[in-house]
């Protein structure tokens, strides 16, 4: 049987501008046979299994014709494959889905058509130009502008098209701009009709022109605006002015780089303005072998003190504590550590109360916590108990001031490779710590090449990295080329053990928050970005 053909717009660039059904066949698609002016993060939501055909068009140099992306369709389709055809903006507005569609039909072949949104509509929106207004268009139209002056021969009735529609919205027309306002004119266009051309719109680097018919090719060639560009003739364009809302957000034109797994943390900064470029150079998987955490949990009951470091610390460990047929209640009496605000929520959502949040996030805070635990169950001077602090009799007994955490038990799951400051204190403190593998961190599968050409050309404004393992990999990644990749991106770290690795690598650290966590990185960012002289 013969598969199907998905044809689906993803939108002008803004990848928030994608629809949720076109998202639904990407995540669902074998073959993906996508263009050149795509936000590359939809990439990201790929199958990781699917067939990737890259088919993209760039000023006329054509990786593919027309005639082999129809073929390479037909032939995948045949083979039963469900097949997306990924296009920028809108398959049927200027990008050939017509064509593409008709070809499937001759076959016989099954598709469907999801819409996206066109960059007629959405660049002159984030340049603040409705393109109907009740007071100043009712009606618009959206043109082809790349015809060839040379040839003689249009297929645009520049007359009716000058004077007869409101708003005229032309697409890839920047090589031709001079021609183009020029027709209008010759047709009885006023010359001082307002024009707006805006580059790359709905991303950060969106740049918008604003003129007359009379000046805008001088404007154009002046600020050296490249296609791929839309240009906007009519009086909606005075309403720029009062209208850009896209530009004024506070992180307008940054692009920064996430090297882990996008989350919720992140989503102010996108919010503010700036766009995420998602390149997890880590990936969480089980432990090679469950043997150290399976023994801990069988014995689970002689444990005084659980500690998770992070939120995978605690979903690894209870996805194994209940495989291990154990039940919630045996950790009754146990008293539970979070590293982190966020930790803390995540030990909540099993109905579990913290006992105990370090003040700093790291090993270090954690040294500190438990010290003043430590005072805590030494009590009063006179050698009473503290009223809060409940302790065995084998306890007391084996309790001194030299080691404060004699006859405690502790059990920490944790990454495969941490660092091993807090347990070596707690053994010199004379407690007993079990150590127990929940979750390693690997390389992903993943290349780097359009994100070393978005470094490369200075796309990237700040690169984030929330742990020593994410900054590792990432110079693995981009191997030889990471240093000079890297060069005037300022650098973002969660805390001081990154900062040591980017350091030791040879680079400068340009943003640290004082408390290791993602939300307070997010929020150092947004400070230094108001100050842009900062960020450097």
């Amino acid at each position: 049987m013969n598969g199907k053909v998905y044809i689906v717009g993803a939108g002008p660039g803004d990848i928030g501008l994608l629809t949720v059904k076109g998202l639904k066949c990407l995540q669902k698609a074998e073959v993906v046979v996508y263009d050149l002016h795509l936000n590359a993060q939809v990439l990201n939501y790929i199958n990781h299994y699917a067939e990737f055909i890259y088919a993209g068009k760039r000023g006329g140099h054509h990786t593919m014709t027309q005639d082999e992306i129809n073929r390479v369709m037909i032939e995948k389709a045949k083979q039963g494959k469900i097949i997306c055809r990924l296009k920028g903006g809108d398959p049927f507005v200027f990008g050939r889905g017509g064509e593409e569609a008709e070809a499937l039909s001759k076959e016989g072949i099954e598709f469907e058509i999801v819409p996206g949104v066109s960059s007629a509509v959405a660049a002159p929106a984030y340049a603040g130009i409705p393109l109907t207004h009740r007071l100043y268009s009712s009606s618009f139209a959206v043109v082809p502008g790349y015809e060839d002056a040379a040839k003689g021969e249009t297929s645009i009735n520049w007359e009716k098209l000058a004077t007869g529609v409101g708003t005229i919205v032309f697409l890839m027309t920047v090589k031709n701009i001079a021609l183009v306002c020029q027709r209008l004119i010759e047709n009885n266009r006023n010359p001082e009709t307002p024009v707006a051309v805006i580059r790359w719109g709905t991303r950060p680097d969106q740049t918008t022109i604003v003129g007359n018919l009379r000046n805008i090719p001088d404007l154009v060639k002046e600020k050296d605006i490249k296609p791929p560009a839309v240009m906007v003739v009519g009086d909606v364009v005075k309403l720029r002015k009062h209208l850009k809302w896209y530009e004024k957000k506070p992180l307008f034109g940054q692009r920064i780089l996430v090297t882990r797994k996008h989350s919720g943390e992140f989503e102010l900064l996108e919010e503010l303005g700036a766009e995420i470029i998602e390149f997890p150079t880590i990936e969480i998987a089980p432990p090679m072998s469950w043997e150290a955490l399976d023994k801990s949990i069988d014995k689970i009951e002689t444990y005084n003190w659980l500690i998770f470091t992070s939120a995978n610390s605690i979903k690894f460990f209870f996805k194994r504590f209940f495989e291990r047929d154990k039940d919630i209640r045996e950790l009754k009496g146990i008293k539970i550590c979070a590293v982190g605000s966020k930790t803390a929520l995540e030990v909540k959502k099993y109905g579990m109360k913290v006992d105990l949040v370090p003040e700093e996030f790291n090993a270090e805070g954690l040294v500190e916590a438990f010290t003043e635990e430590a005072k805590k169950m030494r009590g009063s001077e006179d050698g009473k108990q503290s009223k809060n602090v409940k302790l065995s009799t084998s306890q007391l007994l084996s309790f001194s001031a030299s080691q404060p955490l004699s006859g405690l038990k502790i059990l920490l799951p944790r990454a495969e490779v941490a660092r091993e400051i807090f347990p070596e204190k707690v053994k010199e403190m004379g407690g007993e710590i079990d150590i127990a593998t929940a979750y390693r961190a690997v390389t992903p599968e993943i290349h780097g090449k359009r994100l070393k050409r978005f470094l490369k050309e200075g796309k990237i404004s700040i690169a984030t990295f929330t742990s020593a393992a994410t900054f590792n990999n990432f110079m693995s990644i981009m191997d030889h080329d990471a240093l000079e990749l890297l060069k005037g991106v300022a650098i973002a770290v969660i805390g001081p053990v990154t900062a040591r690795a980017v350091e030791k690598a040879g680079l400068s650290v340009n943003i640290m928050p004082e408390q290791a966590t993602i939300e307070a990185m997010v929020q150092e960012i947004i400070e230094r970005v108001k100050d842009k002289s900062q960020v450097v």
